[in-house]
């Protein structure tokens, strides 16, 4: 996948509205990603994620299964649980926010609200990712500061808020979505610790 030239351009002056502009070109541009290129990169970010310390090192990931054209986790998660990493997925609940439940293989996937794919174990509770050596997220982009543009749902922003800084977190992102100006931020969003992309890593902080 070639690297995409981050977007520059100035999308509104209200954040609400500059969120809803910013995730519709991001949405758009993914939408027009090829299955040969959106396997390439899940394999890129899967090389690049298993050579973070962070990663490498960890005992308990909490990452996510990825679904349409979204960076690809499927390659990164069966990396991890095959060398014998504890990887924790999410199952969305009712309030939107987040049970975790452990990954036991593909066929214990299941679909689940808003098109998600979710582990079938039994849940370990909302704060079972808090423990985890690193934290991978889904999101459209992120800035140089660590600002992070989510779908609008809040979820991960109350699994970020309980990490509390303790851990690495970062979001997954395709080539061109980390930003030189700063997405925008309302008060209840959580920035991350890093990006990771097919092209390479970007720290924040």
């Amino acid at each position: 996948m070639h690297p995409r030239a981050p977007y520059s351009g100035v999308v509104s002056t209200s954040t609400p509205e500059a969120k809803k502009a910013l995730r519709a070109r991001i949405l758009s541009r993914r939408a027009a990603l090829k299955a040969g290129e959106l396997a390439r990169a899940a394999a890129s970010i899967r090389d690049v994620a298993l050579a973070v310390p962070e990663v490498a090192g960890a005992r308990r990931v909490a990452a996510y299964v990825s679904v349409g054209s979204e960076p690809g986790t499927g390659p990164l998660i069966e990396t991890l649980s095959d060398t014998g990493v504890e990887v924790l997925l999410p199952q969305l609940q009712p309030d939107g926010d987040l049970d975790w439940a452990p990954y036991e293989g593909p066929q214990a996937l299941v679909t689940a609200a808003r098109g998600l794919l979710e582990p079938a174990g039994s849940p370990l509770g909302v704060n079972a990712a808090d423990d985890a050596d690193a934290l991978l997220v889904p999101g459209l982009a992120a800035d140089r500061s660590g600002g992070r543009l989510g779908r609008g749902g809040g979820s991960y922003d109350r699994v970020l808020a309980r990490q509390g800084g303790r851990r690495f977190t970062c979001v997954l992102l395709h080539d061109g979505e980390v930003m030189d100006i700063p997405v925008p931020r309302e008060p209840h969003d959580v920035p991350v610790t890093a990006a990771a992309t097919p092209s390479g890593l970007h720290r924040f902080r």
